[in-house]
């Protein structure tokens, strides 16, 4: 939808919602990626001596989503949970269910500041500093606290099936299946998905508590500044998992933009991460964990990718990004074998 169609159908909501006078000043469109549209909105509340301004971001789906990616309604509620639990996020403000008022659901947030862009967290000298001191035992800080969130503790009923409640004992079974299934939806082979499974089945950890995953904790999904860490972005493919998962997304290869020798998200080294995750949670990380979740995580990424690759292919939701990131699969693979060599290897 256009910006000039979308201005005055969120003003006409929201004044009604609000019961009070709601003006946009100001909204433009944000990167969104390939399954997501971000909107920065401006407003004016209220008229008078009530006046009062407010910078928020709308975020809605953009055409199709990823088959495990959740509702704007799921994805509002875990934002809930995760700030409740003190997790450095923007703080979630409206939630719209009803498709019609713009054409899908949608929510707001709080607008922070900063920039996610992997090339600025890695590489721009501002954050010399910080990433020295500072940028490690903060994401590894406020990855503890998202992970104390459990499922006994919510009592949204719906959310936590939702989130696809599940056991300890089967949890890494149900997530093997899980890709089966979805490799098995795709139109064409992809063998070397087929070994890095079976490899998995053999060598299976235990898990010792199930907890809220965020499902995307990577370098691109949260924001920071000079000054530190801003928020935490992004709850879509959050799930009850194993909390090795969030570690180990964040430490694949992909999301280190090039900086490879920075194993944990191309600024921070494994040791120093786990550390600092340890002295909050009180819960000591498995590298051996890590990297079976590593693997995981190589294989949903490049099921992922081919599965963008089929939105362009099959005329759903066609543009070149798509197509672009389907091209990434193969590295995926590659990446997943070459560490169950690894894994070999040191045994």
């Amino acid at each position: 939808m256009e910006i000039k169609e979308l201005k005055p159908l969120i003003e006409n909501h929201l004044t009604k919602v609000w019961n009070s006078s709601v003006k946009i000043e100001d909204i433009h469109h944000l990167s969104g990626g390939a399954c997501q549209d971000n909107y920065s909105i401006k407003l004016q509340l209220g008229e008078g001596s009530s006046f009062s301004e407010k910078n928020i971001v709308l975020r809605t789906d953009k055409g199709a989503s990823l088959l495990s990616s959740l509702s704007k309604r799921d994805e509002f509620k875990v934002a809930e949970l995760a700030y409740k639990a003190g997790v450095k996020t923007p703080e979630p403000i409206y939630l719209e269910e009803n498709r019609s008022i713009i054409g899908s659901p949608f929510y707001l947030m709080e607008k922070i500041s900063g920039r996610a862009t992997g090339r600025y967290i890695i590489k721009d000298a501002e954050l010399n500093e910080y990433r020295k001191s500072g940028m490690v035992p903060d994401l590894a800080g406020n990855l503890a606290r998202l992970h104390t969130v459990r499922p006994e503790s919510v009592l949204d009923e719906e959310l936590k099936q939702k989130l696809k409640i599940t056991n300890p004992k089967v949890y890494v079974d149900d997530s093997i299946s899980d890709l089966r299934k979805s490799l098995d939806e795709l139109p064409e082979a992809h063998p070397a998905i087929e070994i890095s499974l079976n490899w998995m089945e053999k060598n299976k950890p235990e898990v010792d508590s199930i907890v809220l995953v965020h499902g995307d904790f990577r370098t691109g999904n949260f924001m920071i500044t000079k000054e530190g860490l801003q928020g935490i972005l992004d709850y879509e493919f959050a799930h009850w998992g194993d909390r090795h998962e969030d570690v180990a997304w964040l430490c694949m290869r992909d999301w280190r933009f090039g900086k490879l020798n920075k194993e944990v998200g191309g600024f921070g080294d494994r040791p120093d991460f786990y550390r600092a995750y340890a002295n909050v949670s009180k819960v000591e990380i498995d590298p051996k964990k890590v990297r079976f979740w590593e693997i995981m995580g190589n294989l949903r990424w490049a099921i992922g990718s081919a599965q963008q690759a089929e939105r362009h292919l099959s005329g759903k939701d066609k543009g070149i990004e798509l197509a672009a990131i389907g091209r990434r699969t193969a590295e995926m693979e590659w990446e997943a074998m070459r560490l169950i060599e690894e894994a070999e290897n040191a045994v």
